[in-house]
């Protein structure tokens, strides 16, 4: 089960609930786009992320903290030298720091429990991209390793697999319909598995790039939840784990 999650889904609290079902075993992989790693960095190193845009856009001061900023870029350039992916490095580069709160971190979870976790950015979409520490060579050498990783996970998917995008109305239904392209054009078989989009409105890009093209032809089962995350999150887990009486 790969989960594809934007950033919305870490800001309403559900990472403790991802880091139970990753200990359930639900959770093989995590995509995430580039504002999860601001929320969830926010979150293991004070407890709480988000800021009020409209407070603070016009003094020019949205997206200025320093630490969110310089942590991120410090480990992208981490990430490079060493060659490993973004996710990955900025999940090291928290652990390493022992932040108060990595309990309720998914990227520190992810690093412990050796879960893949990638992270696909657009350079210039996230407020690390502006901050002066900023490499953008080191940010796209990271991310495209994570592309490439990502490519490999959902090859595997085949004859089984389940990916479920979360709260990415973009980025990850984009990234996602590459790997299954780029999967299938090296020849490898990609059929049998199941898509899901949960947002709480159905947008263009996730019906079409993971709901619809690439199960269609036969190829799989491709589902559209609407709803608030926090609402359809924690009753999909509920399913999980008691529809494989587990407690």
């Amino acid at each position: 089960i790969i989960w594809g999650l934007g950033g919305h889904v870490i800001k309403t609290g559900l990472a403790p609930l991802l880091i139970d079902l990753m200990r359930r075993g639900y959770v093989t992989a995590i995509a995430a786009n580039g504002s999860v790693l601001v929320h969830d960095a926010e979150v293991a190193l004070v407890g709480s992320t988000s800021e009020d845009v409209d407070a603070t856009l016009g003094a020019g001061a949205f997206g200025a903290a320093e630490e969110t900023g310089r942590i991120l870029n410090e480990a992208a350039r981490e990430g490079a030298q060493d060659n490993i992916g973004l996710g990955e490095a900025l999940g090291r580069k928290l652990t390493r720091l022992k932040p108060p709160h990595a309990e309720i971190s998914l990227l520190c979870a992810a690093y412990e429990a050796r879960v893949p976790f990638t992270a696909h950015i657009a350079i210039g979409a996230d407020i690390a991209h502006f901050h002066p520490a900023a490499d953008g060579a080191a940010l796209g050498a990271t991310t495209h390793t994570d592309f490439r990783l990502l490519s490999e996970i959902v090859r595997r998917m085949n004859g089984g697999g389940v990916y479920l995008n979360v709260g990415s109305a973009v980025i990850l239904p984009e990234i996602f319909l590459k790997a299954v392209t780029l999967v299938r054009n090296l020849g490898h078989p990609l059929s049998d598995f199941t898509t899901a989009n949960f947002d709480f409105i159905q947008s263009y890009r996730p019906l079409t790039n993971v709901v619809r093209r690439p199960v269609s032809e036969g190829a799989g089962r491709g589902y559209a939840i609407t709803g608030h995350h926090e609402l359809t999150i924690p009753l999909l887990a509920a399913e999980l784990i008691c529809g494989d009486g587990v407690s």
